[in-house]
């Protein structure tokens, strides 16, 4: 999780060219990216809400009925926060 938290930052980070002409465009391309950029940064708060979660001892157990979530469920989607049950 750490490493896939550091690609989604560098991936997300990134400074503008000094040239005017490509700045524009730069700028553009954000305005298209920005939606995707949102679901990034959720799945940033996410990772590091599980992060918190194996440092308190609470990783894998489902905030809403507290049983554990199924080791298959977490390792496809390691910031689950729900057992499969749960979640529908």
């Amino acid at each position: 999780m750490q490493r896939r938290l550091a690609s989604i930052k560098a991936d997300v980070t990134h400074e503008y060219s000094g040239d005017s002409a490509e700045q524009a465009q730069e700028r553009e391309n954000d305005e298209v990216v920005d939606p995707i950029g949102n679901e990034t940064r959720q799945s940033l708060r996410d990772i590091r809400m599980a992060l918190d979660k194996i440092e308190a001892g609470t990783y894998g157990e489902c905030e809403h009925c507290g049983e554990n979530i199924a080791e298959v469920r977490l390792r496809a989607i390691p910031e689950a926060t729900r057992c499969v049950g749960c979640a529908d």
